[in-house]
């Protein structure tokens, strides 16, 4: 974790409310004046500079992907392309799913041994029809995932899907927090899935609700299709 002391808290909400105040330019300020336009650009880029600035602080965070609607894996998926990107290493465990082979698991064999992927589910509840089974697979998940979370190799862990597990009873919500807490400084846990435990929610650094505006699956009777929703 990095050394730095930041400012006070205050502070740093005066600049983003400074920031907010001076918006983020293009047509959408009413500027008829180019020359203002330019300056008030100018003052916020030093506005915005001072607010990174003084965000000093490293650490690995806790981030909830949640909601009803779709991207939540997605946004996952992407993190970990970023992370690979910069040569760091990847552990994947997925939760429910495993009935199937999606797209992404493929794309990531070119990675090798710098990602880690499990698919240690059978599928969705209607599917398997046996909550024991289910049960003991989730906390077989929970098991490889404890491996990731104690280990320094891995910069980024995803847990796709345990919001899921813990929603149906398959695990504990309190050993969950026991077990990301416990993990190095430096290391990115991400919990994906829809219906995040409160007490997920207040202990993250970084919560997304994916809302459902438009699905072509309800609307429209499209069905899943490669690449899209695997």
């Amino acid at each position: 974790m990095s050394t730095k002391v930041p400012k006070s808290k205050e502070s740093l909400q005066n600049l983003d409310k400074e920031s907010e105040r001076l918006g983020i330019g293009g047509f959408s300020n009413n500027h008829s004046n180019e020359d203002k336009y330019k300056r008030r650009m100018q003052q916020r880029k030093e506005v915005q500079s001072k607010r990174v600035s003084e965000r000093g602080i490293e650490k690995g965070l806790k981030i909830v992907f949640t909601g009803q609607g779709k991207g939540k894996t997605t946004a996952a998926l992407g993190m970990a392309i970023r992370a690979l990107g910069h040569g760091e290493n990847v552990a994947i465990v997925q939760f429910i799913k495993g009935g199937w082979e999606p797209g992404e698991s493929k794309a990531f064999e070119i990675y090798g041994e710098q990602i880690k992927w499990h698919a240690l589910g059978e599928g969705f509840t209607w599917e398997t029809q046996d909550r024991q089974r289910d049960k003991e697979l989730a906390n077989l998940a929970w098991k490889k995932s404890l491996e990731y979370l104690s280990s320094s190799k891995y910069k980024l862990v995803i847990l796709d899907e345990i919001n899921i597990a813990i929603k149906l009873g398959y695990l504990s919500v309190n050993e969950v927090i026991q077990g990301i807490r416990g993990r190095p400084n430096l290391t990115h846990v991400v919990l994906t899935g829809r219906g995040a435990k409160n007490e997920l929610i207040e202990i993250a650094d970084l919560v997304t609700e994916m809302n459902l505006i438009k699905h072509p699956f309800k609307e429209q009777g499209i069905k899943a299709q490669k690449g899209v929703e695997f």
